[in-house]
């Protein structure tokens, strides 16, 4: 199954005419994954026309204002429609403290169950096909990335193999590939090796921001098919950065081909430079790392499998 990822917004600190704050949406089936929820998330999730209903999980990274501050907006949203299901939300301890003070002084209308859940490092989120781990960064605050990872896949079936060991087309195909054994009329049992190739591997997306560079993110993002990554500053802003543990893009980008990414996207620009200056963040880039977009509000990747 493939991944969508939708940029709804790439600015850090504050948000700017036609550059909201830094937030991403996947969506996998029929269920979309949040990660980050700063000013303007709602305005792109509209423009977009990503039903806002059907959201399945929300990852915070930090407890600062332009990753949080579009948060109440979002779950009073979410009440306009009935949803049986809970919506979890994944961050740092605080972060309950904050969406819950904020519906008491507002008193917000919430029609549904909200579970939290405080993010360790290690992985948060598993269901039968994917995960996703959260990856501690460094930061002025508590703060983390997290890299949604597709599980292997069974290896391709061979419909030669299957003919050849006489097993009938229909029911039991389907359970080979599943990795389930079979058993033939004839009582032979066929393990699923026999009909099957090596495991596949799966798509991957890697969300890392706000942080200074850390030699071992690459590690946690190895491979991944798009890394989302916070590039702020250009080089000659490095001692800026580094004070604010912030990263320059090239940061971002050796980050990128120390991990064998597929792809970079930059994200959280300073607002410091103009829509007409952040092509300065993706040229000093891609002399490190080719394969670098600049990453512009609204804008999606579609993440499939090789084979």
């Amino acid at each position: 199954m493939s991944l969508e990822v939708f940029v709804l917004g790439t600015s850090g600190m504050m948000p700017l005419p036609g550059r909201f704050l830094t937030s991403a949406m996947v969506r996998r089936g029929g269920n979309l994954y949040l990660f980050d929820c700063g000013e303007g998330t709602q305005v792109s999730l509209k423009m977009l026309n990503l039903h806002w209903k059907k959201i399945d999980s929300i990852f915070i990274s930090h407890m600062h204002a332009d990753h949080v501050t579009g948060l109440p907006g979002l779950l009073m949203l979410s009440s306009q429609v009935d949803r049986n299901e809970p919506l979890y939300i994944y961050g740092p301890e605080k972060l309950k403290e904050y969406v819950e003070s904020t519906r008491r002084m507002l008193d917000m209308y919430i029609n549904y169950e909200i579970r939290y859940v405080t993010v360790s490092p290690g992985i948060m989120y598993e269901d039968d096909e994917f995960t996703v781990e959260a990856v501690p960064l460094m930061h002025t605050k508590p703060c983390f990335g997290y890299v949604m990872r597709e599980k292997m896949r069974p290896g391709e079936f061979s419909v030669e193999n299957a003919k050849a060991l006489g097993i009938p087309m229909g029911p039991l195909w389907g359970r080979l590939q599943r990795g389930e054994d079979v058993t033939l009329e004839n009582g032979r049992i066929v393990h699923p090796g026999e009909v099957l190739g090596p495991e596949r591997k799966g798509v991957s997306f890697a969300y890392i921001t706000d942080t200074m560079y850390l030699n071992y993110i690459a590690n946690h993002v190895k491979d991944v098919d798009l890394l989302l990554c916070e590039g702020m500053f250009t080089r000659d802003l490095a001692e800026d950065a580094y004070e604010k543990k912030h990263m320059t893009s090239t940061q971002a980008a050796a980050i990128a081909r120390d991990a064998n990414a597929g792809k970079l996207g930059l994200i959280h620009y300073s607002p410091r430079f103009s829509n007409a200056e952040l092509h300065f963040l993706r040229d000093e880039a891609k002399e490190i790392f080719e394969n670098t977009v600049l990453c512009k509000d609204r804008m999606s990747f579609e993440l499939k499998n090789a084979d």
